[in-house]
């Protein structure tokens, strides 16, 4: 990741391609998505004016505090569920998105069925 670039797509499929379960996809035409057992954890926007926008699900109890920052807003459609948009990716550290990225992994994988879990273990 480059603090000029941001998060690209080939830069995420890097840090997600080996997490178990992890499935990538493009959605509504110009959306990067990796998903864990068919539920998303990030979208990358790859195309139009809102390129390179970086949603992903936080904590209940962070969405508020990181909503309340400059560059975080409710993820539109998904606030609901506690997802944050960055417009600009680009504001933050390579090491503090991939932690994001990452914890919105976790947050989705862990609220998957035990049985569900334990397959992506045993897989």
């Amino acid at each position: 990741m480059t603090d000029e670039q941001g998060l690209d797509a080939a830069q995420l499929d890097a840090l997600c391609a080996n997490w178990p379960g992890a499935t990538r996809s493009i959605k509504w035409e110009v959306d990067l998505v990796w998903s864990v057992a068919g539920k998303m954890f990030v979208v990358l926007c790859t195309l139009g004016p809102e390129r390179g926008r970086l949603s992903f699900k936080v904590e209940r109890e962070r969405f508020l505090e990181l909503t309340d920052q400059p560059g975080f807003t409710p993820a539109a459609y998904m606030a609901h569920a506690f997802w944050v948009s960055v417009a600009e990716p680009q504001q933050l550290g390579e090491a503090e998105l991939a932690g994001y990225v990452r914890q919105s992994y976790d947050l989705v994988r862990a609220g998957l069925p035990k049985k569900t879990q334990a397959a992506l273990d045993a897989g």
